[in-house]
């Protein structure tokens, strides 16, 4: 693998463990250029920097024991492709729903594009049923 291929799965997999695990979102700001974009099927609009770490923290909050593990990473020139699975406790308020006391586990994948050694661009894709179902708001049924 080129150096800077296994560089780029190096500084992603530091960051990620840093920021989801332990929620230090200042990871980010070596990680991901100042005009970084996230991308979700299930959110209207993109997210850049600081509203992506907004958004880790609120979930750390209500899954303060969240753990995310990496599954697959395959690292392409300058594209990464992480597989991944969260488990947590939901013991503080999420989307205005209480805290349930449930176990949770999501899983997803993460397509980044790398411009130099920062992310400049993500697509994130999970299904939020399986959140939904495990906090025992709707049924997940399979069709």
């Amino acid at each position: 693998m080129p150096v800077q291929e296994e560089a780029r799965r190096a500084r992603l997999r530091v960051a990620w463990e840093a920021v989801w695990d332990r929620g230090e979102v200042a990871a980010l700001d070596d990680l991901l250029a100042p005009d970084y974009v996230r991308r979700s099927h299930s959110a209207s609009t993109a997210q850049n920097r600081e509203e992506f770490a907004a958004s880790v923290l609120a979930v750390r909050d209500a899954f303060p024991d969240l753990r995310t593990s990496i599954d697959d990473m395959l690292v392409d020139g300058d594209r990464v492709a992480v597989r991944w699975h969260s488990l947590g406790t939901h013991t503080g308020e999420f989307l205005g729903v209480p805290p349930t006391g449930r176990p949770v586990r999501v899983s997803g994948a993460t397509f980044s594009r790398f411009d130099g050694d920062r992310i400049v661009e993500e697509w994130v894709t999970w299904d939020p049923r399986q959140l939904l179902s495990a906090l025992g708001i709707i049924p997940l049924t399979v069709d």
